[in-house]
């Protein structure tokens, strides 16, 4: 039944918003340059890597400019995008081939996988997702260890009810705007392993 849904809204989704995928195509094109689609390896189910694809928000690296760290790169118009969750539209793409789920844990870097828990690393027992428990529990604000715990909370907690009420929390947070960055930080620090994964 998820997967239907899932290619059900995926497939709507990419249809009536085409003129915007247009529009912000071409404004990524002329304000932050080509190409215009951000395309990253990240783990799926069970770890296994696929092709992220979204919205590029963000300039190349170029020391010689001083364009390295996050903040530098991240151009007006792709917070913008962010903040909207427009870049994300092309992630429908995803969903559709069945790399990805409407709502699930939030497929993260590849370099990652060495360095969570036994526990953490069940967050990859099902697909990732466009949204998730953890991203209305504050997006980017919550921090790695609250973060991972609700991932793991939602694999064996999910069901429709669950679903739901993560679908109607994630338009009331795009509203308000609320947890798009790090406190101090221009998007997510980096995770570095959790203090437990030793003990």
């Amino acid at each position: 039944m998820q997967r239907a849904l899932d290619i059900g809204v995926a497939g709507t989704v990419l249809v009536v918003s085409a003129p915007v995928m247009g529009a912000v195509a071409v404004l990524v094109a002329t304000r932050i340059g080509r190409p215009v689609l951000f395309r990253q390896p990240r783990p799926g189910l069970h770890g296994k890597p696929f092709t992220l694809v979204k919205f590029r928000t963000m300039r190349d690296v170029d020391e010689r400019s001083g364009l390295v760290t996050d903040a530098d790169r991240l151009t007006p118009l792709g917070r913008a995008l962010r903040a909207s969750s427009l870049d994300e539209l092309p992630t429908m793409w995803n969903v559709l081939r069945g790399e990805m789920s409407l709502i699930g844990p939030r497929p993260l870097l590849m370099h990652y996988l060495d360095l969570y828990t036994p526990e953490q690393a069940r967050r990859h027992l099902v697909r990732p997702g466009v949204t998730g428990l953890a991203q209305v529990s504050g997006r980017n604000a919550v921090d790695w260890e609250e973060r991972l715990a609700l991932d793991v909370w939602y694999v064996d907690h999910r069901s429709l009810a669950l679903h739901a009420r993560i679908l109607v929390r994630t338009v009331l947070i795009l509203l308000r705007r609320h947890g798009i960055t790090a406190p101090g930080d221009s998007t997510m620090p980096q995770f570095t392993g959790s203090p437990r994964a030793g003990s």
